[in-house]
C-alpha cells in the first residue's frame, strides 16, 4: 500500500519539540507511535516538495526513532550505510527545517555528511561501508575505555559486498561490543544480483518451510511448553539453512 503524499504541510506538534535526540529521549514510550506518525508523514511532505528517496527512509522510521531513544547520540555511534535510510535521522537531529532543500543548492546533503552535524557518524556515498566503521568506531571507543556503543544499519542489498563480509569476519574474530542490523529492504538502486541475493529470496519464500512453521504452530497452540520447545527447534533449523547463521554464530 503507498502512502500518500501531503500537498500541505502536516501538523507535526510533537516533531515540532524535538530539535536533537535528546528531546526525543524525554518523551514517555506511549508519545512514540503519534511521534513516528508525524516524523513520516513530514517526510513525506518534505521529500515531496524538492524530490529524493522516500522508501529506504519510510521504511526506519520507527526503527530511527527507537535507536535515538535507546541510545545516548551522538556519544553513542550510529552509522547508516550508503544513506538513503538517513532522512528520519536527519529530521530528528536538528535539521527538521533544512530537509526542504535537500540536496538543493546550498541545502544539505542527501547523504550522512560528517562536518553537517556531528550525529553524521561517517560520511557515506558507496554501499558496504558501515559495518567496518562501525566497528572502528567500536575497537577505538575499547582502546579508550569509553563505553561507547556502536550500531550499523546496511540494507540487504548492500549486505551482499565481499566488504560487509570481511567486518563481520573481523568483528566476531575480536568481540567487538557492537550491533548489526539488517534492514532487509529490497531498496537497492539496481536489482540485486548474484548467488547471496538469490539466496535471501529463496528461503524466505519457500512453500515447504512456511507450511511446516505454520503447521507446527497450530499442532502445538494448546500446550505452551511444546510450543516454545518447537519454536527453539525451529530457530535451530533455520540457522543451518538460513542467512541468520552468518550473524548468529560469529557471535557479534
Amino acid at each position: 500500500m503507498f502512502e500518500e503524499i501531503p500537498t500541505a504541510r502536516p501538523e507535526t506538534p510533537l516533531l515540532d519539540q524535538v530539535n536533537a535526540p535528546a528531546d526525543l529521549r524525554a518523551f514517555k514510550k506511549e508519545q512514540l507511535p503519534t511521534l513516528v506518525r508525524e516524523l513520516r508523514e513530514f517526510m513525506l511532505y518534505s521529500v515531496g516538495q524538492t524530490g529524493g528517496h522516500f522508501g529506504a527512509g519510510l521504511g526506519v522510521v520507527e526503527l530511527t526513532v527507537a535507536l535515538h531513544y535507546l541510545y545516548n547520540t551522538p556519544e553513542d555511534r550510529i552509522v547508516w550505510d550508503v544513506g538513503h535510510q538517513a532522512y528520519p535521522h536527519k529530521i530528528l537531529t536538528g535539521r527538521r527545517e533544512a530537509l526542504l532543500n535537500i540536496r538543493q543548492e546550498n541545502g544539505i546533503s542527501g547523504f550522512p555528511k560528517r562536518d553537517e552535524s556531528e550525529y553524521d557518524t561517517f560520511g557515506v556515498g558507496h554501499s558496504s561501508t558501515s559495518i567496518g566503521a562501525a566497528l572502528g568506531m567500536s575497537l577505538a571507543a575499547r582502546q579508550l575505555k569509553t563505553g561507547r556503543k556502536a550500531v550499523a544499519i546496511i540494507g540487504d542489498g548492500a549486505m551482499s559486498a565481499g566488504m560487509a563480509f570481511e567486518a563481520l569476519n573481523h568483528a566476531g574474530d575480536v568481540k567487538a561490543d557492537m550491533l548489526v542490523i539488517l534492514n532487509d529492504n529490497e531498496m537497492s538502486i539496481s536489482k540485486p544480483v548474484g548467488a547471496l541475493s538469490s539466496y535471501f529470496a529463496r528461503i524466505w519464500a519457500s512453500k515447504t518451510y512456511d507450511h511446516i512453521r505454520e503447521g507446527g504452530r497450530k499442532v502445538f497452540s494448546g500446550l505452551p511448553s511444546a510450543l516454545e520447545l518447537a519454536r527453539k527447534a525451529e530457530e535451530h533449523m533455520k540457522g543451518m539453512v538460513s542467512p541468520g547463521m552468518m550473524f548468529e554464530e560469529p557471535r557479534l
